[in-house]
């Protein structure tokens, strides 16, 4: 149960998460999206085999970590200012915090729920949070580099885009590679989560029940 909760929960907050992208942009300027199928909850929009599939997965079951894994391509000299370039890319983050809120008000105020959903529902929230404060670095191509780019001087964001390539990876070496850094991001995430009505245990729990060599 654990399983499905948290894989069909992820895809739908991925498919979330870059409609959000598409609707705003829409509204900023960019009517094409409506044209290449964006503005729509169905994941093979968005799906790319290696990085909204492959990755993101791997990702999860290594160490439960919500990779972001689709991807909307905007127009973005359609879109009418900053301001909606900006809001833009601050709409995914905002929906993968939504999610948390919806599943930690479920978590708090639904008395009559089943036991068996709960480390599902409380390690996907987890992932919510993880989702938002990894997509918030403020460095290319993460969601929270967008939103500040608009206001960048131009030459600032020439030199911020020679990371485009390297920087995610970068940022995931590091997670993975840097003593106390992958616990001080889990740290953070068990705050926020539990601040959301997420258990820490229970977190951990879906955590090894998701899992594929626990399973």
């Amino acid at each position: 149960m654990t399983f499905g909760i948290v894989l069909f929960g992820w895809i739908f907050s991925l498919s979330l998460h870059e409609f959000s992208h598409a609707l705003v942009a829409y509204y900023g300027g960019d009517y094409t999206v409506r044209e290449k199928g964006y503005l729509t909850f169905n994941p093979l929009k968005y799906t790319d085999p290696l990085l909204s599939i492959f990755l993101p997965l791997l990702f999860l079951f290594m160490g439960g970590i919500g990779l972001p894994g689709g991807a909307v391509y905007i127009e973005r000299w359609r879109i009418r200012n900053r301001y909606w370039l900006s809001a833009m890319s601050l709409s995914g983050p905002a929906s993968n915090l939504l999610v948390a809120i919806v599943i930690g008000l479920i978590l708090r105020f639904w008395p009559d729920l089943n036991p068996a959903v709960l480390p599902g529902l409380s390690f996907l929230l987890a992932l919510q949070v993880w989702s938002v404060l990894f997509n918030l670095i403020p460095l290319p191509p993460f969601d929270g580099y967008g939103i500040i780019e608009p206001f960048l001087h131009p030459a600032t964001s020439m030199q911020f885009e020679r990371l485009r390539g390297v920087a995610i990876w970068v940022i995931l070496l590091v997670i993975w590679f840097v003593p106390g850094a992958s616990q001080r991001l889990w740290d953070a995430v068990f705050v926020f989560s539990a601040i959301l009505g997420a258990d820490p245990f229970s977190i951990l729990d879906g955590l090894r029940r998701f899992q594929f060599w626990n399973l």
